[in-house]
């Protein structure tokens, strides 16, 4: 029976009675913050997707004098787009990201009509959507947030961009908008007023709103980030997908395949928290704006700022294909091209395989560079197939296998293979070389960007080179009663380091001056404890991906319940 947990919470303690749930319970405490006998305004700030016609239409029992859209105040249309066309190019998937506010996308001319407006009406005013915060913060100010995840998932539905109407646009064209621009702009705005929060709405389920205090909502993010947590995963299909997450993750057997998941990307994953009888969900990157320091520790957050540097995500091609062949940018290439002021350093962990897979990694010795690049070419035009082995190493893959993939370095994994990757977090920035003659799953060929990686390619990364540096080098660095820590990489040129435990007793962690993020890659069961008593008791399942803040300083994983008296295994990285 799968153990692993696809709905991980967050019991907030203290606050069991600040979330309601539902537009009338909404309506009701929002007529109880107001002012009988004066004018009030109720701003309702929307992160872009939210949608706001279903709060106006959940809140019109409050019978409002005026609503104002605060939309209707920032640039529109064909003015819009150009105003942030630098950020979003020309290619299919790959923009800038922006340094812009939503200050530098508004009217000033509008905002001053709309609060104009506020002050000529006679009654309740409610001022609502994306920005409504540069309007006004109101007499009660309720931010209503949406996971990333949901986004895209709208995007798919139809749902348009933010102030445009693309219902129609490619979902690659919509993410890049929001990527690379919306979002940007929309968490700078939402940190930027943090301190004006009465409540946050969780519009994540339409139709099924959740409101907390704001009291409540910093404190589950404060609480969050002093002890051991799981985001809330979230999978996919793909054209190479497998079939090993539908069983071990407990997924729909009718869905053709699961190919990613994402399980400790906070950018990209919620958090569930539980105020009582109610579960809100919040954009887990909530945590890292609010708590950076306590999350990340000091010298991480000085290094990296408000963004989380880890990510583990899964790779299933277990009775599915292999991946495209890739490559990431160097950082000077994604600092000078893309924004970013580091770039994605990866690794392969192989949590299972079939015998027989394997991974492509790193050229052959003495191959000829233009030849490859232009024989890269000319299957993008579909003349003939990319001999993939000609050119790049193929090597076997086992369990427990860690092949490390400094930026630079071409490869991809093969199919039969189910890849815990641990990596950088620069998100999308993948070139992919070649796609193995196929098309992605909407029918169209998969976006091949040679032009950018043959800028990136390590030409010196070859054979020889590649065995000594970046084939599983595991170090014995630790040994004691009923345990053994093994280094398992990653190489010199990668910021993140990682520690395998293999163990039968409770062993003993720090946190390395660094939040760590870990996984259970052996054993159905363990449970984390803080050996001050600091946190509750932490079970996590088999494959499941947890992050311990640099707060906890230091804890202790050991097997548990199915587990116990066996020997099981956690991977680990830390920032160095």
């Amino acid at each position: 029976m799968a153990r692993y947990d696809k709905y991980p919470e967050v019991r907030v303690k203290g606050y069991d009675d600040h979330a309601v749930a539902g537009y009338p319970a909404i309506a009701g405490i929002v007529q109880k913050d107001l002012k009988v006998g004066t004018k009030n305004v109720v701003v309702v700030d929307c992160y872009p997707g939210v949608d706001e016609q279903e709060i106006i239409k959940g809140l019109e029992s409050l019978n409002f004098d005026k609503v104002i859209c605060s939309d209707y105040c920032a640039l529109r249309e064909e003015a819009l787009t150009q105003a942030i066309d630098e950020y979003l190019t020309e290619d299919r998937v790959f923009g800038v990201l922006t340094t812009k506010n939503f200050k530098d996308v508004f009217v000033t001319e509008k905002i001053e009509a709309a609060r104009a407006e506020i002050e000529e009406a006679k009654g309740n005013v409610l001022v609502i959507g994306v920005g409504a915060g540069l309007i006004t913060t109101g007499d009660l100010y309720i931010y209503a947030d949406l996971a990333r995840w949901e986004i895209q998932l709208r995007y798919r539905k139809g749902m348009s961009n933010w102030n445009v109407s693309n219902a129609d646009a490619p979902i690659l064209t919509k993410y890049k908008r929001g990527f690379f621009v919306e979002w940007r702009m929309a968490d700078r705005h939402k940190m930027s007023h943090f301190q004006n929060f009465d409540y946050v709405l969780d519009t994540n389920v339409a139709n099924e709103p959740k409101l907390i205090t704001a009291e409540s909502f910093f404190a589950g993010l404060k609480q969050t980030a002093n002890r051991p947590f799981r985001v809330v995963p979230y999978f996919d299909p793909g054209v190479w997908g497998g079939q090993w997450m539908k069983e071990v993750c407990d997924l729909d057997k009718e869905q053709e395949n699961f190919a990613w998941s994402f399980d400790g990307v906070p950018e990209e994953n919620s958090l569930f928290l539980r105020y009582g009888d109610i579960r809100v969900e919040v954009p887990s990157i909530d945590v890292v704006f609010y708590q950076p320091i306590e999350l990340l520790g000091t010298r991480v957050h000085a290094r990296f700022g408000k963004e989380f540097p880890i990510r583990f995500d899964f790779l299933d091609t277990m009775g599915g294909q292999n991946l495209s062949l890739q490559v990431h940018p160097l950082t000077e290439y994604i600092q000078q091209t893309f924004g970013m002021h580091y770039t994605q350093d990866e690794s392969y962990y192989i949590l299972d395989c079939k015998e027989g897979a394997d991974v492509y990694l790193g050229l052959k010795e003495g191959i000829n560079k233009e030849e490859m690049i232009d024989d890269l070419y000319i299957a993008q035009t579909g003349e003939k197939s990319f001999d993939a082995d000609k050119y790049v190493n193929r090597f076997k893959a086992h369990k427990h296998d860690h092949f490390l993939i400094p930026a630079g370095t071409i490869h991809c994994s093969g199919s039969d293979t189910m890849v815990l990757e641990i990596s950088a977090t620069p998100y999308i920035f993948t070139f992919k070389l070649w796609d193995w003659d196929r098309l992605g799953l909407d029918g169209l060929p998969r976006p091949i960007h040679v032009e950018h990686g043959e800028k990136v390619i390590a030409w010196d990364r070859t054979t020889k080179w590649v065995e000594e540096n970046l084939v599983s080098p595991v170090q014995v660095v630790g040994e004691g009663e009923g345990y053994v820590e093994e280094r398992t990489g990653l190489h010199e040129r990668e910021f993140i380091e990682t520690r395998r435990h293999w163990f039968t007793e409770a062993v003993h962690h720090t946190t390395h001056n660094s939040v760590n993020v870990l996984n259970l890659v052996e054993g159905e069961e363990a449970i984390v404890e803080s050996p001050t008593g600091a946190f509750e008791p932490f079970v996590v399942h088999y494959a499941e991906t947890f992050i311990i803040p640099e707060a906890v300083k230091e804890y202790t994983i050991k097997p548990y319940g199915a587990s116990e008296g066996k020997k099981i295994a956690t991977i680990k990285a830390f920032v160095r």
